[in-house]
């Protein structure tokens, strides 16, 4: 098979489309024939050598990626046969081998992929989708809520958008571009600003007139999160799912108490204990899934073949995308 393998941690270069040896099939497993491969930021920290949370840099060579949906082409012992031949879409957990034209996973983590979705908008759930997910169980957004959405022609922040949208909240969607204001308006939002324009404050507050916003949920930190949470009504919520612009937003403990606002951090060692239930991962990946399957979500995916998987990864570092990437082989 051809696949894209990293031999040497560094920049988007290092990343090499190769041949290599079909992955095998385990107990209890199955090999999947890859139609679309999910690109993570955090993918992008894991090449350079950092870490990504609670996940160490990978053993060297790897083949990076941990979101796919395809068709099963193999099963291994214990596996129900049914599942030859179906179209699913899985997350593969801390095992990489997504950039590839076959993958290995446990049965376990499959879903069938929904006849309404392509292998593309299914990728999008699985991993970026139930992120969402996760995050909107702690925000507790209602209509009544003004929300500001960070980097919201993202793969999390577009998902934000039409939620905001659907319960009837009043959506603005913060963007690093003049080209992504549109995109964001036509998912919903009912003001669209780009943070690249030092006036964009005062564009939303006209926008707004004597409303403030509630609510931020931040997904980028920096100065743009600042300027942000400077709108912020007192009382505000401001939720952090994490910081791509390298710099966590952080208030102090006078300003929290002089504001009333309310900061929490989502990610954490803790945070699917508070989700609480069984495997909240899976709820949260059928639930997603649910929102795309049934229009209620309509993901934006930026395409790349599998062989640009360096391309891929520039763009995404510098902001250079719009909604979910994924690779196709």
């Amino acid at each position: 098979m051809h696949a894209i393998r990293l031999h040497t941690f560094g920049p988007a270069e290092n990343l090499v489309h190769e041949k290599t040896d079909d992955p095998v099939t385990g107990p209890g497993q199955v090999r999947i024939a890859v139609a679309a491969a999910g690109v993570h930021l955090l993918d992008t920290f894991l090449r350079a050598g950092e870490t990504g949370g609670p996940m160490p840099p990978p053993d060297l060579p790897t083949i990076p990626g941990r979101e796919v949906a395809g068709t099963v082409e193999s099963v291994g012992d214990g596996v129900d046969p049914e599942w030859l031949g179906r179209r699913v879409v899985a997350h593969i957990g801390l095992r990489p081998g997504g950039y590839a034209e076959l993958t290995v996973t446990e049965a376990e983590r499959l879903h069938a992929l929904p006849d309404s979705l392509d292998a593309a908008e299914a990728v999008a759930m699985i991993g970026t989708g139930r992120t969402t997910m996760g995050f909107l169980h702690f925000a507790e957004v209602t209509a009544d809520d003004v929300v500001i959405i960070t980097a919201a022609a993202g793969g999390v922040g577009s998902l934000l958008v039409q939620y905001a949208r659907n319960i009837g909240a009043y959506a603005v969607g913060l963007v690093g571009g003049p080209e992504k204001v549109a995109r964001v308006r036509d998912l919903g939002a009912d003001t669209a600003a780009d943070y690249t324009d030092p006036a964009w404050p005062d564009a939303v507050r006209a926008a707004l007139g004597d409303r403030r916003p509630t609510v931020l949920l931040d997904t980028v930190g920096g100065t743009a999160a600042r300027t942000a949470a400077d709108l912020l009504a007192p009382g505000g919520r401001h939720l952090v799912l994490g910081w791509s612009s390298g710099t966590p937003l952080e208030f102090t403990e006078a300003e929290l108490a002089e504001r009333g606002i309310t900061s929490v951090n989502v990610l954490g060692p803790d945070w699917l204990s508070r989700i609480g239930g069984d495997d909240p991962l899976r709820r949260m990946e059928e639930a997603a899934l649910t929102e795309a399957a049934t229009g209620r979500w309509t993901p934006l995916v930026q395409r790349y073949p599998l062989a640009r998987a360096a391309e891929a990864h520039r763009a995404l570092e510098t902001r250079g995308t719009v909604g979910k990437v994924v690779l196709e082989p």
